[in-house]
């Protein structure tokens, strides 16, 4: 059975919009009739992601934006509110990943670059959208950390460490506002079949084998189901939920 949602009047943000799990939440939020603003820093998929939204009969548009660029950032939101008028959901997703390597040998270029956009990208997201949703008193955030905000693994410190940090954001900016109308959530996706990770096992990062060895369910995740999870969250479904993380994994925490 698949739920539906009624978002109809409301305004929704994805960055990493252009494919993967963010494309998957994006085409969720207009299906379910929200206007959706959609951010990458591809413009080529950004702009074929929009027009199929909009051949599908969704309101959308695109802007680029590197979110390591506070600068971008504020002008996304301020895009999307120019454009929609408001801003009533978020879905800060944007992330990267870099080659796996011993700590002793990584160096600082990927660790910098990965901080600067998995998590200081998403403090960003957070800034700008927060302070256009403290304007309307209501609106509801939900940042992507992964199973490897919750769990370590060998060789991806530098990954680990910033979705780590993107669930200390959440918790923190969720008790800022919990009495002003504003709900920040994570979510937490497991192995899920998205471009990274087809990517990754294209350079050997990962094997299939690694990947489903410790998920229960013995299958990739669908970024529809992360959408799912995002819509659920942004919905009149959790209005008492803030400050957690959602945990989409196939079982893989569960261990």
């Amino acid at each position: 059975m698949h739920i539906s949602y009624d978002f109809k009047g409301q305004v929704a943000l994805i960055t990493g919009a252009a494919s993967g799990m963010g494309l998957a939440t994006a085409r969720a939020f207009a299906q379910a009739g929200a206007a959706v603003a959609l951010a990458d820093v591809s413009e080529a998929a950004l702009q074929k992601a929009v027009d199929d939204i909009t051949l599908a009969g969704g309101t959308a548009i695109g802007v680029l934006c590197d979110v390591s660029d506070e600068a971008q950032v504020a002008a996304m939101v301020e895009r999307a509110v120019a454009t929609f008028g408001r801003l009533d959901a978020a879905f800060n997703n944007a992330g990267i990943q870099v080659p796996a390597a011993e700590i002793a040998d990584q160096s600082v270029q990927d660790y910098d670059r990965i901080s600067a956009i998995n998590q200081r990208g998403v403090w960003a997201c957070m800034k700008h959208e927060i302070a256009q949703m403290r304007k309307q008193g209501s609106g509801a955030i939900v940042n992507c950390s992964s199973i490897g905000g919750l769990t370590g693994r060998a060789l991806l410190a530098a990954y680990h460490g910033t979705k780590h940090g993107v669930i200390g954001l959440t918790r923190s900016v969720a008790l800022e506002y919990a009495d002003r109308g504003i709900r920040v959530n994570a979510v937490c996706p497991g192995p899920i079949n998205t471009p990274m990770v087809s990517s990754m096992l294209e350079r050997n990062m990962l094997s299939m084998d690694d990947l489903l060895r410790d998920v229960p369910m013995r299958r990739l995740g669908r970024g529809e189901e992360i959408a799912d999870a995002v819509l659920w969250l942004c919905s009149s479904g959790s209005t008492y939920v803030t400050g957690q993380a959602l945990a989409v994994d196939g079982g893989f925490t569960v261990y």
